[in-house]
């Protein structure tokens, strides 16, 4: 087992990641800006090191400082968290040439799914069905693109291959502004991911956004542990997430999760991912592969049981899985809500003090925070200051108990967006279950136009 892991993270997922090491008996190193001193994870772990200022670029994407505090405190391994640098294949391939572990793929693994038109590729070959497109990055050629269009058919959408996070993409509905959306996405992924491949894909109008976790030990051992739907968004970015997906049948589920787990053993992949797909008329498209563990992973674990970052730890030390596929069960159903630090009705980040926290409770509550009383939300990071889950026997259980949970939980000082997640969890839409990824944005521009109207 590893001895000492760096943390190389902030919030809610670093003291999540600090209980899975404590629980195993491993050792922490908390890496933290100047501004994140007073975390809880801080104050929790077995040694600190301060890696620099509080913008990010300086501290937390400081790869050359978090791997000095590797050195200096004689760890063994690193654990990235999510964001970061948890997908960055660079920053893995320094990591193990400086004799540390990265609890996470190899860097060629990273790398291969980090570049969108390779990863549809190396999906393609491994039977993994993907989203009608180019296949391959765009050229100049602005009528070879148009043919390519035309065989796709409209609507088609453009994405940068550098891209994620909803960044780097533009639908066209008509030919005669594909060329410009090209160049314009091309101009825009160059300035933000310093890379301006694009390449094309049928626009799914109405789909659901359905992903697979799995885990593999890089040992030719991969299992799958089902599915979650994560189709409430707003721009791209989720804000409920919930497991198992409505609707999805033992038989898909079974179906899509050996494709992702045969395509986990065909590129050798070692540690916690998902798998994305749009989900439309019965039908998995692949999009894309987060190789790092999630935002919403607790879903998961509340459904089958599997603590995720134990396991991701026990794959860093070498250990063999020791889950068989028939040893995964679902049981009941599970939802997250993302609790953020901002207005919930303008969207506007709210940094500042928090005077009185209450976590709520009851049967089946988990609550994954940061954050206490006293504690000051800083401007300089993702608003996200915790995640509320719950889980119950059903889908209609789980529904209720969020929302007595989201009626308990009191953030005074700052504005969250609970009463958002109150809306959602009360919506007739949500409560039916199965709506697309465009349901909330609609009916929040619905609410708006409503409230104008009354105005």
């Amino acid at each position: 087992m590893l001895d000492k892991v760096v943390i190389a993270n902030r919030g809610e997922i670093a003291l999540r990641i600090l209980r899975a090491c404590h629980a195993l008996g491993i050792r922490t190193v908390a890496v933290h800006s100047t501004v994140d001193r007073n975390l809880k994870h801080v104050a929790m772990a077995d040694e600190s090191v301060c890696i620099g200022p509080a913008p990010s670029s300086e501290s937390y994407l400081n790869m050359a400082s978090i791997i000095a505090a590797a050195e200096v405190t004689d760890a063994q391994a690193i654990h990235p968290g999510y964001g970061f640098l948890s997908e960055n294949a660079d920053f893995a391939e320094r990591v193990e040439q400086s004799g540390f572990v990265f609890i996470g793929p190899r860097a060629e693994t990273i790398r291969l799914m980090g570049d969108k038109v390779e990863a549809i590729r190396a999906m393609k070959d491994a039977g993994v069905p993907c989203v009608p497109g180019s296949g391959g990055p765009l050229g100049d050629d602005n009528a070879a693109n148009i043919k390519i269009a035309r065989e796709i058919g409209y609507p088609i959408i453009v994405k940068a291959a550098g891209g994620g996070g909803g960044r780097g993409m533009r639908v066209v509905h008509t030919e005669a502004h594909l060329n410009a959306a090209i160049q314009t996405t091309k101009s825009e992924a160059k300035a933000a991911f310093g890379n301006d491949m694009v390449y094309m894909e049928k626009f799914l109008e109405n789909p659901r956004h359905v992903e697979i976790q799995v885990l593999a030990d890089g040992q030719g051992n991969a299992i799958h542990l089902g599915e979650r739907d994560c189709s409430m968004q707003r721009r791209h970015q989720k804000v409920v997430e919930e497991a198992p997906a409505p609707g999805i049948t033992p038989e898909q589920r079974a179906e899509i999760g050996k494709v992702c787990v045969e395509a986990c053993i065909r590129i050798g992949y070692r540690g916690a991912g998902t798998f994305e797909f749009l989900y439309e008329n019965g039908r998995f498209y692949f999009i894309e592969m987060n190789t790092r563990i999630q935002v919403e992973h607790p879903v998961t674990e509340l459904v089958t049981g599997i603590d995720l970052v134990r396991e991701q730890l026990m794959i860093a030390a070498g250990r063999k899985l020791s889950i068989k596929q028939e040893d995964v069960v679902l049981e009941g159903h599970a939802i997250e809500c993302r609790i953020n630090a901002e207005d919930p009705e303008t969207f506007m980040p709210c940094p500042g003090p928090i005077n009185h926290f209450h976590a709520p409770g009851g049967p089946g509550v988990r609550v994954d925070s940061h954050i206490y009383e006293g504690y000051r939300v800083p401007p300089n990071y993702d608003s996200m200051i915790g995640k509320l889950i719950v889980h119950g026997p059903d889908r209609e259980t789980a529904i209720a108990r969020m929302r007595v949970a989201l009626s308990e939980m009191v953030v005074d000082g700052i504005k969250t967006n609970i009463p958002l997640q109150q809306r959602i969890l009360s919506d007739a839409g949500f409560q039916q279950g199965g709506m697309n990824i465009h349901y909330l944005e609609k009916r929040l521009k619905e609410q708006k136009e409503k409230t104008i109207a009354i105005v």
